[in-house]
């Protein structure tokens, strides 16, 4: 039987499975930052109730079991045993609470999407498949205001009301992707940051970029929103990875 065929007593199993599952394969890609970044999924209807890594614990050590189930609107979180890193409670706790929409938030200090947002000059042009996947899908944070407390996750949220945006590039921060669930955020996610390194290796050969028509970015960006199942996919491949190897993901 396979690991994540599995059923422990705890509530939202295969939702943690498959969150774990993306911690690790975050990891493995070196998208992590140690014990910072966090992955949340919201498990209620109205997104107000989410799983999200444990304060400080690498991403290589995330299992399913470990996760922290979190309410948004519950004031004492951050008094409990066991409370959430605060930035992450401050930024994933106002998307869910302001966000419904964002059913799954992954944020990273990725390195390629980190320069990108560096830049004075942060929007990604679409130069080729992966860059296009992102024309018109992004919205550009550009009043960075210090660690994501609670205010500055509140801010951060009200940028994320029109639905066709689902990455924000974080000015001076990194990238912050939303979905449906795991597997759709996290193949934004890593599409994401496999764009931002074309677009700053072009700029680095310091020629002319080839840059795309609006009309044929938006085609394409279209056309890759439609392809069928290739997140589910993804994910799929990557948990049998996992499995394969005796990864505790599952555990």
């Amino acid at each position: 039987m396979s690991v994540t065929e599995l059923r422990p007593n705890i509530d939202h199993w295969q939702d943690r499975v498959d969150l774990a599952a993306c911690f690790r394969w975050t990891e493995r890609l070196n998208m992590h930052e140690g014990v910072a970044n966090h992955f949340s999924l919201a498990v209620n209807e109205d997104g107000t109730q989410f799983l999200m890594n444990a304060n400080q614990m690498h991403f290589a050590r995330i299992t399913a079991s470990n996760l922290l189930f979190l309410d948004a609107n519950d004031p004492e979180t951050m008094d409990k045993p066991g409370a959430p890193d605060p930035t992450a409670w401050g930024l994933h706790g106002s998307i869910h609470r302001l966000c419904p929409q964002a059913r799954c938030v992954m944020h990273v200090h990725s390195i390629h999407a980190t320069v990108l947002a560096s830049l004075a000059d942060s929007t990604l042009p679409p130069i080729d498949q992966n860059t296009a996947t992102f024309y018109n899908r992004y919205v550009i944070d550009e009043e960075f205001g210090g660690l994501a407390f609670e205010s500055e996750g509140a801010r951060c949220a009200a940028m994320l009301t029109d639905p066709k945006k689902k990455v924000m590039i974080m000015g001076n921060h990194g990238v912050l992707v939303i979905g449906s669930d795991p597997a759709d955020t996290l193949n934004r996610l890593y599409y994401f940051e496999r764009a931002a390194e074309t677009y700053i290796r072009a700029l680095q050969t310091g020629k002319e970029l080839r840059i795309l028509s609006d009309d044929i970015a938006e085609k394409t960006a279209q056309e890759l929103e439609d392809y069928p199942s290739q997140a589910e996919a993804h994910l799929r491949e990557i948990k049998l990875i996992l499995d394969g190897e005796g990864s505790t993901y599952a555990q």
